[in-house]
């Protein structure tokens, strides 16, 4: 980091602008800085549960994906500059399979909750796809690498099966969803 922050508002944002990773400004409706915030709550919600009381292998999981994260925010902030690997996405597809293989098939839907991690979880992966859905929109319209929206889909799904994972660790079962 070249310049480090001793002063925390600038008001160069006051005018509804705010400043990109390569010098240059975006409004801060602009689909870029939706994006980036989007990744940014993501990374916050994964913080809050890591807070929580979790397996340190579980929790060592959690942080490395808080770093691919602000790698990709990097990404989103510096238009054109690749930050995030692939193989991070082989990464993430790894640990995704190594998990989902402990568990038993799903045949019902199943609704977020159980125990409070396992929710954290579930909360964390609604913003998730929501982040992805931004990522797309931006994408429409301007350059982003393919493994930005790989990645976060991939994550979803991560963040799906970690729920499942959590509620079996905490001795929750998943909550069937039942027809009406």
């Amino acid at each position: 980091m070249g310049n480090r922050l001793t002063k925390i508002y600038t008001r160069t944002g006051d005018d509804g602008s705010t400043g990109l990773g390569d010098g240059s400004r975006a409004g801060k409706e602009s689909p870029r800085v939706a994006a980036m915030g989007e990744v940014d709550e993501l990374n916050a919600g994964i913080g809050v549960l890591a807070a929580e009381a979790l397996p340190q292998p579980l929790h060592a999981l959690l942080t490395r994906i808080q770093h691919d994260l602000f790698d990709l925010g990097g990404e989103l902030c510096i238009p054109g500059h690749k930050m995030l690997d692939e193989s991070r996405i082989t990464w993430l597809e790894a640990q995704l399979d190594d998990l989902n293989g402990t568990l038993p098939p799903l045949k019902e839907f199943i609704l977020p909750g159980g125990s409070r991690p396992a929710a954290l979880c579930h909360l964390a992966r609604t913003v998730c796809r929501r982040a992805e859905r931004s990522v797309v929109h931006l994408a429409r319209g301007e350059e982003v690498a393919p493994a930005v929206r790989q990645y976060l889909n991939r994550l979803s799904d991560f963040l799906f099966v970690l729920a499942r994972i959590l509620n079996r660790e905490l001795g929750h079962a998943d909550v069937l969803w039942k027809r009406s």
